[in-house]
């Protein structure tokens, strides 16, 4: 990976101001609900310490029945379809029945349930009427009340019977209608309007169960009040609705509606509003405004005394509602819940505003710091480009050192920053390195230079011996002398070659040859200097490609051919072949002669190696640097020499593996 793109992640770092922002946003948002919420609880504790104090008609303390308003004409029938509309909203009486109460224009209409799998039946007339299963009902006008029975011995009409004196107002005859099904009975009966009750009680007495024949559950009448809900208008602000429940729940007054305010958002910010701000809302479904009673946890905490705030969805789209239900108190008590509503779009286009211009300015600011950064990278790897190309410019073709490079035009030495540290420490380096290189260049020149002149003194002397008379003990010292000497001669002469040699072949230039042409023509040339011996050349059908120095290759051959040719018999045989590799190319020279010593086959390239017989006299030393400029033909072509005695022991192999040679790189 490059500096670049390394850089670049590191430039993804900044991701790192969106995510705080929208953080930030988001509690940014938590604050803004936190204050309205304050502020509507405020108003909605104004207007229910205003309910509190004036004298508006307010329920009682505890529970109550609630009369709903007939939505359609109601028969007596004793059937529930009429109470189709309001079932969901039955009230539970005792624990067999369940309770419908309403009223219109023509009167108060009472439907009771009752589930039971035992009945015993009697008429209201009949003197066991209060020992079987009936019904009691208690109408209270103020301080008076009167209860009556109602019972029923089969399905059909009913007339109640009056348990107490007559109270005038109060009716003294009702009739309804009674059925039966398998699991109970019904019971619906219509009263005069205009009663004025101030409370009704209800009772089932089934004969199964036992109890007190007679007993009611006397409770306040609870009911919808215009005139309340004008009062609750003209305190509750304005762009609010406001609902004034009973304890339980049931809706006694409302006034205003929801208006959303402010402009519509687009989709965009709507999905960003939902998806990554806002915080989860209530459904708006359980505070639709056309139901009689609302059972809702905000409710009943408030009617413990608890204020309480929720969120919830507007039902106009992108819009939210804020509630705040509220105890209205008097006397210490709990008397009503205050529902306060407000709609508003103000929380999601604050928060979408302040988060769509913290995107733009994170973005922003992400491509400039992408950019600086990027263009830091270029630089830098540009930089290193040059100290790279430098470096590889530094060592000439011979082995030397660049001397431009060397005085001073080394690149970035004149930083002040960790690269220029670094420039000039390569520039150290190489000065180092570079006496050094020259030193070793030099020396083998400089070594047979002085060697010269006391091999001439000493020869001169040897010269001047062969004048004088000397005995004929003296005269194999002085040959031994002068043979001693003409190997000083040959070695420094050597040394002197085998320098120009690493020059040259560090000098070669590399071209594609195919192998096949190069060994042939080694072999073809071998053929006349093998004499009697027999050599053969096993080359592959398919041409061998390398790029490489066909010169330096067939030099290499020459060394191992004349190396193989003085340990092979007269009679013996000798062997060329050529084996393409996957990355290279494998010559292997075998030929018939002794084995290697195990002691000397790891050793047999290195400079002035030699097994040849070196006790001789007057024989031309051998300086063992044909098997090492082998090694170095093979190194400069990526590869490497080895050799190794043949599994029959019939003689050696010298192998030459080569890979190839770099090609050279233009420069850009």
């Amino acid at each position: 990976m490059s500096l670049r793109q390394k850089l670049l992640l590191v430039a993804l770092c900044t991701l790192a101001l969106p995510i705080a922002g929208w953080l930030y946003v988001r509690q940014m948002e938590s604050l803004l609900r936190q204050g309205q919420e304050q502020a509507l609880t405020a108003t909605a504790t104004a207007v229910a310490r205003s309910l509190a104090v004036i004298d508006v008609p307010l329920p009682l303390p505890g529970n109550g029945w609630y009369v709903q308003q007939a939505v359609n004409p109601i028969t007596i029938d004793g059937y529930g379809d009429d109470w189709a509309p309001l079932t969901p909203w039955s009230q539970p009486l005792g624990t067999r029945g369940k309770l419908l109460l309403a009223e219109d224009d023509h009167g108060f209409y009472i439907y009771v349930d009752v589930r039971t799998a035992h009945r015993t039946r009697a008429d209201s007339g009949d003197a066991n009427a209060l020992s079987s299963d009936h019904l009691i009902l208690d109408l209270v006008q103020g301080t008076q009340h009167c209860r009556y029975l109602l019972a029923s011995a089969a399905p059909g009409s009913f007339t109640a019977q009056a348990l107490d004196p007559l109270v005038a107002g109060l009716p003294s005859r009702i009739v309804g209608q009674w059925q039966e099904d398998g699991g109970g009975y019904r019971a619906e009966w219509r009263l005069p309007g205009g009663l004025g009750l101030t409370a009704l009680g209800l009772g089932i007495y089934t004969a199964a169960d036992g109890g007190d024949p007679v007993a009611a559950d006397v409770r306040p009448l609870w009911r919808y009040s215009p005139d309340l809900s004008q009062e609750l208008a003209r305190l509750a602000p304005e762009a609010t609705r406001a609902r004034l429940l009973a304890p339980a729940g049931w809706l006694l007054a409302q006034s205003g509606r929801l208006t959303t305010s402010g402009p519509q958002p687009g989709w965009l910010s709507s999905v960003i509003y939902r998806s990554l701000l806002a915080d989860p809302l209530e459904e708006a479904e359980p505070w639709t405004a056309d139901v009689p009673r609302l059972d809702l946890p905000e409710v009943g905490r408030a009617s413990k005394g608890v204020p309480s705030t929720v969120w919830r969805q507007g039902e106009e789209r992108d819009s939210v509602v804020l509630a705040a239900a509220v105890p209205v108190e008097r006397d210490h008590a709990v008397v009503g819940v205050l529902l306060l509503e407000q709609a508003s779009r103000a929380v999601p286009l604050l928060a979408n505003r302040a988060f769509l211009s913290l995107l733009m300015t994170s973005f922003g600011v992400m491509l400039v710091a992408g950019a600086i950064l990027l263009l830091f990278a270029t630089r830098l790897s540009l930089r290193l480009g040059r100290l790279r190309d430098a470096v590889e410019r530094a060592q000439l073709d011979d082995g030397r050192m660049d001397g431009h490079l060397m005085q001073g035009r080394f690149p970035m030495t004149e930083s002040d920053d960790e690269l220029g540290d670094l420039a000039r420490s390569f520039q150290r380096l190489f000065e180092a390195v570079g006496g050094y290189t020259d030193y070793l260049r030099t020396l083998a020149s400089k070594l047979s230079h002085e060697l010269n002149t006391p091999l001439a003194i000493v020869k001169s002397s040897l010269d001047n011996l062969e004048h004088a008379e000397l005995s004929e003990e003296a005269q194999p010292y002085l040959a031994r002398a002068r043979d001693g000497v003409a190997r000083l001669g040959t070695l420094v002469r050597a040394m002197s070659e085998a320098s120009r040699m690493e020059r040259a072949i560090a000098a070669a230039e590399p071209e594609d040859v195919d192998l096949i042409d190069v060994v042939r023509g080694c072999a073809e040339a071998y053929r006349s200097l093998a004499g009697a011996r027999r050599l053969e050349c096993v080359l592959p059908a398919q041409p061998v490609h390398l790029h490489g120095a066909p010169e330096l290759i067939a030099q290499a051959l020459d060394k191992l051919f004349d190396n193989a040719l003085s340990f092979t018999p007269a009679d013996g045989w000798l062997r060329l072949s050529l084996h393409p590799l996957e990355d290279g190319a494998e010559i292997e020279l075998a030929n018939q002669g002794p084995p290697l010593p195990a002691a000397m086959q790891g050793r047999l390239f290195d400079s002035l190696v030699s097994l040849r017989d070196k006790a001789i006299p007057g024989d031309a030393p051998h300086l063992g640097l044909g098997l090492y400029v082998v090694r170095l033909v093979a190194e400069r072509h990526g590869g490497i020499a080895s050799a190794r005695n043949l599994q029959d022991g019939s003689g050696v192999a010298f192998s030459l593996r080569l890979h190839g040679m770099p090609r050279q790189r233009l420069a850009g």
